[in-house]
């Protein structure tokens, strides 16, 4: 599905130059693909933001004229996508991407040319934009989220699990199941997170493989339920997860469940019912309802339309871009150089009018790892009732020897 907005007027003259009048802006989206329960929610912040900001000034009165795209989660689909935007005269000056194996795939291209990409995907890979943790293949100057990396996520799951275990009084050692399918975005914090596991005194259990395709999951749940772990990681997302954690219900599987920012929220709450209750999240923005003052501007940006945790990050990313665009504008225009540097400008960051609903964030030329405080968060679900409980808030840290793991 593709929507095109306007005349794209977009002149790359040179480098440097100055984008002379709107600002061309290419969108990822998975409405129809394996993750659409997520990829909906967020193709639909995408959307409104853009719309609000251009509806409210745009950029310095400049307008975003954008590209939406369903690729449906496929990585190639992406790729072709991108080649597509890039094989004219007119050149994207930003992209808003989604998943993880295509943004991996594409860094190195959006380096090349020097576009400017903000993507939902979370991996650690996309931390180290000069090159110094030494833990990367390919630098990654103009690759940004807003968010903790999907390791960071992980551990705080697993410090969190070593607290529970401690105030509940269990002997002995707790089990630790890393479950998720073999795939980009769920092995993206696989090695750290075992290797954080073991640190922590964790007795690891064998992987579980599920897929990122929703199905019934029940023979991966009795061998879950077999290993006997107390805590499980649910690396994959969207309807997946919801198939698992049923599937799970459904034979007796007793443990706590943490995923990744992307593995549950309000949506999954509802499809699965009851046997989401308690899944715990690690969250870097709030949710609707939140008695934050920056929930005026989600709920604006919504039009006053409940949405998920899922539209509240994609909101924050792409408000963060539009700050940096703007410093750009007023320090020699609005080139990807300009807007790369516009995102190094500020300190413990938060986007004007979002106070409260996006975490405050730190980006430097050396460092794109920009969250390093996370809560934990509780999914509470009680018949058709939802809501969310803070049960702590871990400081991850900037420890060198996980960067870009």
């Amino acid at each position: 599905m593709r929507k095109t907005l306007g005349l794209i007027a977009l002149s790359m003259i040179a480098a440097n130059a100055s984008y002379a009048k709107d600002i061309f802006a290419g969108v990822l989206n998975d409405i129809t693909g394996p993750t659409a329960l997520v990829g909906s929610e967020m193709a639909a912040a995408k959307k409104d933001t853009l719309d609000w900001i251009n509806a409210n000034g745009g950029i310095n009165g400049k307008k975003i004229e954008y590209d939406a795209v369903d690729y449906s989660y496929k990585a190639p689909a992406a790729i072709a996508t991108y080649k597509k935007w890039t094989s004219g005269d007119t050149k994207p000056l930003v992209i808003y991407g989604y998943g993880t194996a295509d943004t991996e795939a594409l860094s190195g291209f959006v380096n090349d040319e020097k576009i400017l990409y903000y993507s939902h995907s979370f991996s650690a890979k996309l931390t180290d934009p000069a090159g110094k943790s030494g833990n990367v293949e390919r630098l990654t100057p103009y690759n940004f989220f807003h968010g903790p990396t999907y390791s960071d996520g992980c551990r705080a799951g697993l410090i969190w699990a070593t607290h529970d275990w401690k105030k509940r009084g269990a002997a002995g050692k707790p089990k630790f199941a890393f479950t998720g399918d073999n795939h980009p975005f769920a092995n993206s914090p696989r090695a750290a997170c075992l290797t954080a596991a073991a640190e922590l005194g964790f007795e690891i259990a064998p992987s579980i493989q599920y897929s990122m395709r929703p199905s019934d999951f029940k023979a991966q749940c009795i061998t879950l339920r077999e290993t006997g772990a107390q805590y499980t990681y649910l690396g994959n997302t969207g309807d997946s997860n919801v198939a698992m954690l049923k599937s799970c219900a459904a034979v007796g599987v007793k443990t706590r469940y943490f995923t990744n920012i992307y593995g549950f929220s309000e949506v999954e709450m509802k499809a699965a019912g009851d046997a989401a209750n308690g899944v715990i999240v690690p969250l870097h923005i709030k949710w609707w309802g939140a008695n934050e003052p920056g929930a005026k501007l989600v709920q604006a940006i919504s039009k006053n339309t409940p949405r998920s945790t899922f539209y509240t990050a994609s909101v924050c990313s792409l408000m963060y871009s539009k700050e940096a665009m703007e410093w750009a504008d007023k320090n020699g225009g609005i080139t990807p150089e300009n807007v790369r540097n516009g995102m190094y400008q500020k300190k413990d960051w938060v986007p004007a009018g979002l106070a409260g609903m996006c975490a405050p964030a730190t980006w430097t030329a050396e460092d794109h790892r920009n969250v390093t405080k996370i809560m934990m968060t509780e999914g509470l679900v009680n018949g058709d009732k939802h809501d969310w409980r803070i049960l702590e808030e871990i400081d991850i840290g900037r420890e060198a020897r996980w960067w870009g793991k």
